[in-house]
């Protein structure tokens, strides 16, 4: 087990996350956004910048936390959007020698759940096949989505896509803010997950408060407990939500105190694998 994070949570530019991770002690970092705009997006002179930092640092990059089929993008949204960017991601990600990119599975647009349901598989088998073409892996995380419904959505987008290309990381604080069973949810697809996310918090009156690593009702404990004792040697990245929320418009640099509970975070994430070892 190595850890990891999504970095724009410490800070908007490279340097603020790159020093975040040195100060943990960590070797990977996982890249979502950079001064605003997502890896993928970048400029290809930015990106090689971004990237040369990152190398010179020592750190490996982990996973690309990418906008594929997210919150943002509905099923109403046109495909080409996805495949575009998918496009873009898997060279950058050969480029730093990554092999996962985060992808979710389309909040609905008011369609019908089977015909969202159709098209959700319909696209993520275009996006396996590329991934899987380039070498690359998707990792779909349990969040907006119909993948994300629950564990019996998850095991059928796997099957229905049927591609080595497809994976899932498991991301331990979505579940409490779906009103989902995080453990029953978690043992269903266990098998599968490929990463993990660690966030954590409590739901009450229909608002998400989140919480240190193990505070929460995420069973982040029980987690981490059940990776250890069947050998995971994948990724744990802190998307810790303390302070900078990007789905909410968010960015580390519009909140107080962001880098410092970032490292506090890891730090804890740290204390906590420790004494479950």
């Amino acid at each position: 087990m190595f850890f990891s994070g999504i970095a724009d949570e410490a800070g908007d530019e490279i340097e603020a996350q790159i020093k975040a991770h040195q100060e943990l002690g960590w070797k990977h970092i996982e890249l979502r956004n950079v001064s605003g705009v997502s890896a993928t997006d970048l400029c290809k002179r930015t990106f090689e910048e971004v990237i040369e930092k990152v190398s010179e640092a020592g750190l490996g990059v982990s996973c690309f936390a990418s906008q594929l089929c997210n919150w943002g993008r509905p099923i109403s949204k046109h495909p080409d959007i996805d495949r575009h960017e998918l496009a873009r991601a898997i060279p950058r990600m050969q480029r730093v020698g990554c092999q996962f990119i985060r992808t979710m599975s389309y909040p609905n647009a008011g369609w019908p759940e089977e015909e969202w349901r159709d098209e959700v598989i319909a696209r993520l088998k275009v996006l396996a096949r590329m991934a899987q073409d380039g070498g690359v892996t998707l990792v779909h995380e349990n969040c907006d989505g119909w993948g994300g419904l629950g564990a019996d959505q998850t095991l059928q987008l796997l099957e229905q896509v049927g591609s080595p290309g497809l994976k899932l990381v498991w991301d331990t604080g979505n579940p409490v803010g779906h009103d989902q069973d995080a453990w029953q949810y978690y043992s269903a697809v266990r098998e599968h997950v490929v990463y993990v996310h660690i966030k954590d918090g409590v739901h009450k009156d229909g608002s998400m408060t989140y919480t240190y690593p193990g505070e929460g009702d995420g069973r982040v404990k029980d987690v981490l407990k059940d990776l250890l004792g069947t050998g995971y040697a994948g990724g744990v990245s802190i998307e810790p939500h303390l302070a900078a929320v990007v789905h909410e418009g968010k960015a580390a640099s519009q909140a107080e105190g962001a880098y410092e509970r970032y490292v506090e975070y890891g730090r804890r994430l740290m204390a906590l694998v420790d004494g479950l070892q």
